[in-house]
């Protein structure tokens, strides 16, 4: 992962290059950058178009920043600070440009950037004195056209008919704490997410704490982490689906050691109470609730992590669904996808990945000198619609241009900082299918403020 301690120079927009920019966020992915990818790819173009390959990169980029604009017009947004006229490309010119280049040089630009980051100790979550990630998945929309329905097929509803648009499965491993994007892999969602987990562990580091939900509670996945010698920490199946896990040694704080398959597991039963509160922090008569929870870790030492400390750990593992809200709904604004064809979508949606990361990479470099800041009370909103006004001003693609290293993103988000937050929970309710005015499981959607109380059993 390229070092961000010092922003490289900015470069001279010249000719067909002009455009070729991402606001101030070239800092972190510079022209030399990509240059080099498209090597590494053979993207590169033969001969000096009027969209060279390093150009439609930059405009994949800002289309991830403006989802809602045509083409031409992100081009219009990109061209608008540049000093002299830039020339209009056509609609069709930038279809062209964009098939010629195809998905690679974004998916390498991407794992270029992924990674935990080099982040502050503020900024990290660590148990036993390792670095935590949450693993899980998530559903994005694409436009339903033939090419997509062909290679991402929709889910049937009945045996003749088919319902709403067609979807990728996108699973991603996150650490928790800075919220980067340690790895992704996506595809149908024919494909479930156990199955995509495998592809992940080989970015899952020796020792690393994985947390997890109920959908990932199988003995299989359980195998599959500790074989990759990271660590996990999941909330097991209750009911009549649940592992049967018999109790092999009782604990002193009241766990106890049992066996999942061939590895041996740690099994954590606990009710936590919930206490909602008025807007003056008042705790709300007779609203208190208790919830069940079996979490099952490969961490059998009371000693390295407590019950109380994993139980109080897992909870983070709810940044990972904080981290797919900023990227559907901050990022994309609950839109479908632009591509048309599976090769598009693929290009937009490493894009999109990569811009996410790179925003991530802005915001924790705008708290290295600010060691009592939280990660958690960065506003992501903020820092997409201070680089969205970056890249229309061209800040940091002209040259003479001066970006710092906190730069104007990163004095945006440290301007507003986010109120300090205690635990928060929410209600799992049934999304709705077709219609848009009910939802089941309650219509009580409040998100509950408040003390969250630990015991065990």
């Amino acid at each position: 992962m390229p070092n961000h301690a010092t922003p490289p120079a900015t470069h001279e927009p010249d000719g067909v290059f002009a455009p070729a920019h991402l606001g101030e966020l070239t800092t972190t992915i510079p022209p030399e950058m990509i240059d080099a990818i498209l090597d590494q790819t053979a993207t590169t173009q033969h001969r000096v178009r009027r969209l060279p390959s390093r150009l439609v990169v930059y405009l994949i980029l800002a289309g991830a920043l403006y989802p809602g604009q045509a083409w031409t017009a992100v081009w219009n947004r990109l061209t608008a600070g540049l000093p002299h006229p830039i020339p209009h490309p056509a609609k069709s010119s930038i279809s062209q440009a964009m098939r010629r280049l195809g998905p690679a040089p974004l998916k390498a630009l991407f794992r270029l950037l992924a990674g935990p980051g080099a982040c502050l100790p503020t900024q990290q979550i660590r148990c036993a004195g390792r670095l935590v990630a949450a693993i899980d998945g998530t559903q994005i929309a694409i436009p339903d056209t033939p090419a997509n329905r062909a290679c991402y097929p929709k889910q049937p509803v009945r045996a003749t008919s088919e319902l709403g648009y067609p979807m990728i499965r996108m699973l991603a491993l996150v650490a928790v704490g800075t919220r980067h994007l340690i790895d992704v892999v996506w595809g149908s969602d024919r494909v479930s997410e156990k199955a995509y987990t495998t592809r992940l562990t080989t970015a899952m580091s020796p020792g690393m704490p994985i947390l997890g939900d109920r959908n990932f509670a199988a003995i299989g996945l359980y195998t599959a982490i500790t074989a990759a010698g990271a660590d996990f920490l999941i909330r097991g199946l209750t009911g009549p689906r649940a592992l049967t896990l018999l109790v092999l040694e009782r604990l002193g704080d009241g766990s106890w050691i049992s066996r999942a398959g061939t590895v041996r597991v740690r099994v954590i039963d606990a009710e936590i109470q919930v206490t909602p509160t008025d807007r003056a922090g008042h705790p709300i008569p007779g609203e208190a609730t208790i919830h069940r929870y079996r979490l099952i870790t490969i961490l059998l030492d009371p000693a390295q992590a407590g019950a109380d400390e994993l139980i109080r750990l897992y909870h983070r593992r709810w940044q990972i669904e904080t981290v797919y809200c900023e990227v559907k709904s901050t990022i994309l604004g609950g839109r479908v996808l632009r591509g048309r064809y599976p090769a598009a979508v693929s290009q937009e949606v490493w894009g999109l990945v990569a811009v996410y990361q790179v925003l991530r990479i802005a915001m924790s470099d705008a708290i290295g000198d600010r060691p009592e800041v939280s990660a958690d009370r960065l506003s992501f909103t903020i820092a997409v619609r201070t680089a969205q006004d970056q890249i229309i001003l061209a800040t940091g693609a002209i040259a003479g241009a001066r970006v710092d290293l906190v730069g104007r993103i990163g004095a945006a988000v440290l301007d507003d900082l986010l109120p300090r937050r205690g635990p928060r929970t929410r209600p799992r309710v049934l999304k709705r299918g077709t219609s848009k005015y009910h939802a089941a499981g309650g219509a009580d959607l409040r998100t509950v403020a408040g003390r969250t109380l630990v015991s065990q059993q």
